[in-house]
């Protein structure tokens, strides 16, 4: 089934992120929830919410009638809470 979602993502997802600079990486599938984070550009963007709903989420379910629902996690990465701590630090 993941290589379902992954040839899905790619084929018809990914072409219409990376025209904006962004992607997409699957977090886990478990109990019909596909957990998604958009990366590049596409992260935090105030349009993300659509994105995953409008185009990820509807080619997926239409693809793959195992999900259920896509559900965007969005969190701050690691590397960026470093980087901002070095700056408030100096």
């Amino acid at each position: 089934m993941m290589e379902r979602i992954q040839e899905v993502l790619e084929k018809k997802v990914r072409p219409a992120l990376l025209e904006h600079e962004g992607d997409v990486k699957v977090l886990s599938f478990e109990e019909g929830i596909l957990r998604i984070r958009l990366l590049g550009k596409c992260s935090g963007c105030p349009s993300a919410r659509i994105t995953t709903e409008e185009l990820i989420q509807k080619e997926i379910m239409e693809a793959v009638p195992q999900v259920e629902d896509v559900v965007l996690v969005q969190e701050t990465s690691r590397e960026l809470m470093d980087f901002a701590r070095r700056i408030l630090n100096h």
